[in-house]
């Protein structure tokens, strides 16, 4: 443990509680994309994760699933009228056309289709080499659509940066996670990325770091979603779209204090922000964050895969259920032959997916958050 702490010492840096954490964040973000050197295994780690997430949004739109068609039809509505240009500050292209339109409403777009099956990457928030960076908050990799529109909007960025912007978000994104736990507060967790997305996209088109830390301020004070999206018997597309919709907010506001609106300050010290105001402390931020900046301790090194169409809080429950079906005292497999299914799960997961009110899913976006129908499925 010792040897890990000295080592990321030296590779990584700690904005302080009682620092402008926001404005640090850009400066971070901004030298990041001028200096950072993410180890060859990194970039590795992030363009697999990239596939994995293009390849689901590709699906759900081959699929013709609601919210992503929806939000792709809206992008549509605000096309380059002209349509000869490959590249045009502001404009980027969604899935599968070399239409130009708005650039959040392109992210928009992609952002919901990479997440409609609930199917990319998962970062739980929990490092343990660093006390105090516990707090378990989860977050998905669905923010990528960002740098894609960056580079969209700029040919000198390549794909070298691209994948780079894409290791900036999921390091900003993923540390935020480890230290502030959004759910406790019945905050959505695409806020984090949100966040992240922000100073990304900001620093690939030449923001200063007081434009990052407007922008982010902006989001912060008037974007914040709410789990209750998340509740209810049958969830709506607003559940699946959530990262989406955030990080729309979050690019027009990058875009709006790059035109000159300056948004609120300090954000994270603000009392009346979202930290401090559920985490009480005496002015300074409630936490450190610690980002790496070379090498192979970065936060995308720790995410999971997901190997199906389920909640990733039932993995466990679900690697029970294949190991029960490997054995031989598990032949017949008819629902007649199972007399009951007990699982034992810790909070927030039964929260999340034993909620009784899911027994019987009638919508896409409840059935993968219903332990009961999970198991029964891969039974």
């Amino acid at each position: 443990m010792y040897s890990s702490l000295i080592k990321r010492a030296f590779s990584s840096q700690t904005l302080k509680r009682n620092t402008n954490q926001a404005l640090e964040i850009g400066k971070y973000a901004v030298e990041f994309m001028k200096s950072g050197k993410p180890s060859a295994k990194v970039i590795d780690r992030v363009k697999l994760f990239h596939t994995d997430s293009v390849i689901c949004g590709l699906s759900a739109l081959a699929e013709k699933t609601n919210a992503p068609t929806i939000l792709r039809n809206e992008a549509f509505q605000y096309a380059e009228p002209s349509g000869a240009q490959t590249h045009k500050q502001g404009f980027a292209r969604v899935f599968g056309s070399d239409k130009l339109v708005f650039a959040e409403k392109a992210i928009a777009a992609n952002a919901s289709a990479v997440r409609e099956w609930d199917s990319n990457g998962t970062v739980f928030g929990f490092n343990k080499d660093l006390p105090g960076h516990q707090a378990g908050e989860f977050g998905h990799n669905d923010f990528y659509p960002v740098a894609i529109a960056a580079a969209h909007q700029n040919p000198n960025i390549t794909g070298e940066q691209v994948a780079k912007a894409m290791v900036l978000i999921d390091e900003i994104r993923g540390r935020l996670c480890e230290v502030f736990s959004l759910k406790t507060y019945k905050i959505d967790h695409v806020v984090h990325g949100a966040i992240a997305s922000a100073a990304t996209y900001g620093a690939l088109l030449g923001a200063t770091p007081e434009q990052i830390e407007s922008a982010i301020g902006m989001f912060v004070a008037h974007y914040i979603p709410f789990r209750a999206i998340r509740a209810g018997k049958q969830l709506s597309d607003s559940k699946g779209a959530s990262a989406a919709i955030s990080t729309e907010a979050a690019i027009i506001s990058m875009k709006r204090a790059m035109n000159g609106f300056i948004g609120p300050k300090d954000i994270f010290r603000n009392p009346e922000a979202i930290f401090r105001l559920f985490e009480k402390t005496n002015g300074d931020s409630p936490f450190d964050i610690v980002l790496s900046n070379e090498g192979d301790d970065f936060s995308v090194m720790g995410m999971h895969f997901k190997l199906g169409l389920y909640e990733h809080q039932s993995a466990g429950a679900i690697e029970g259920v294949l190991r029960l079906l490997q054995t031989e005292k598990f032949t017949d497999r008819t629902p007649d032959a199972i007399k009951n299914i007990k699982i034992v799960a810790y909070e927030p997961a039964f929260g999340i997916i034993g909620d009784p009110a899911k027994k019987n899913p009638s919508t896409r976006q409840s059935a993968d958050h219903s332990m009961v129908y999970i198991s029964i499925l891969f039974l």
